[in-house]
């Protein structure tokens, strides 16, 4: 696989300038960049330029809307709801997140439901900045049938993802962000571009017969992890992205989505919780970090983001691009 070296800020400007020559104006494309730029930082390469293809496609067929400007309602004190008006999510999150902050940090805990809002990025970047302003951070977010359900023949269920984001004392946050399903759908398809087999156990090609073949299982589908566990874990974030904030099961998005390979639109569940109000005092801090110590005694154990914060700081040196990506985004 050929990989070329390229700094953050050349990414960013890749990505930035696509989105712009495809319809974004320069809010929404800076937006949307960013979380690009920070998942190839981090190397988490399923989630950054290579879904650069997606984004556009959306821009192209006229599904989202490049120079929307999302609006904020606070429902109650402890509620606020961003309508991204058929953006991209990363707009609508970074125009509510400081309300969902204040809020937490007046009422111990707020809730932020996105909807009109087009998903497409890693979960663990919009948990992170909640954790760095003191607060745990949860999300959920659903997708497009992707999921068979535990006992099921059919794909109903998203990959639906949860991220979960822990502040500490000293250093960054611990943040994790998993799928509901064995393997997040972007890791099955940056197998499928390298050429790459999966797992056993991981999908099912069209006719339901379990298959290591990545392009097989992208076209069949995926199971959740951990059988009927992950299968309730993938149920509970459709109702709470779904029916929680009024928007869409995932086979409701499928249904109305015109299949130009980008996101579908859908609804987002955020939340914030202040643990010092919570707890009513701020010892809890200190409290995580013996747990957190005694993970780490173990060895061979680390804690989630670990291996994101050592590529971030690698980072300086330049990121390790796929040529085979670079060459897609050429051809958009």
């Amino acid at each position: 696989m050929s990989h070329k070296t390229m700094n953050v800020e050349e990414i960013h400007a890749l990505a930035k300038s696509t989105l712009m020559r495809h319809g974004a104006d320069d809010v929404n494309a800076t937006a949307v960049a960013d979380i690009i730029t920070m998942a190839e930082r981090d190397g988490c390469h399923s989630h950054g330029l290579m879904r650069l293809a997606g984004y556009a496609a959306t821009l192209k067929s006229g599904k989202v809307n490049g120079k929307a400007r999302p609006t904020v309602k606070q429902l109650a004190p402890a509620v606020v709801q961003v309508n991204g008006h058929n953006c991209f999510a990363p707009l609508a999150l970074e125009t509510g997140r400081p309300h969902l902050i204040e809020a937490a940090k007046t009422c111990g805990v707020a809730i932020m439901p996105l909807i009109g809002i087009h998903h497409f990025a890693a979960l663990w970047t919009e948990v992170e900045p909640i954790a760095e302003a003191g607060l745990v951070g949860f999300a959920c977010t659903s997708y497009k049938p992707a999921v068979i359900p535990a006992g099921g023949t059919k794909a109903l269920y998203g990959t639906n993802p949860i991220a979960f984001g822990w502040p500490r004392k000293d250093g960054p946050p611990m943040v994790f962000d998993q799928a509901s399903s064995v393997m997040a759908r972007g890791e099955v398809m940056l197998a499928a571009r390298e050429g790459h087999e999966l797992p056993e156990g991981v999908g099912v090609d069209s006719d339901g017969k379990p298959s290591t073949d990545p392009n097989e299982v992208l076209k069949g589908a995926l199971l959740a992890f951990g059988g009927y566990k992950g299968s309730s874990i993938a149920m509970m974030v459709e109702l709470l992205a779904g029916a929680m904030t009024g928007e869409s099961f995932s086979f409701e998005a499928a249904a109305r989505d015109n299949g130009d390979g980008g996101p579908p639109q859908g609804g987002e569940f955020l939340m914030a919780i202040d643990p010092t109000l919570v707890r009513g005092d701020d010892g809890w801090a200190d409290h995580a970090e013996t747990f957190f110590d005694k993970i780490q005694e173990q060895d061979g154990a680390r804690l989630p983001g670990m291996r994101r914060h050592r590529n971030r700081a690698n980072s300086g040196k330049g990121v390790e691009v796929s040529t085979i990506v670079l060459d897609k985004i050429a051809d958009i």
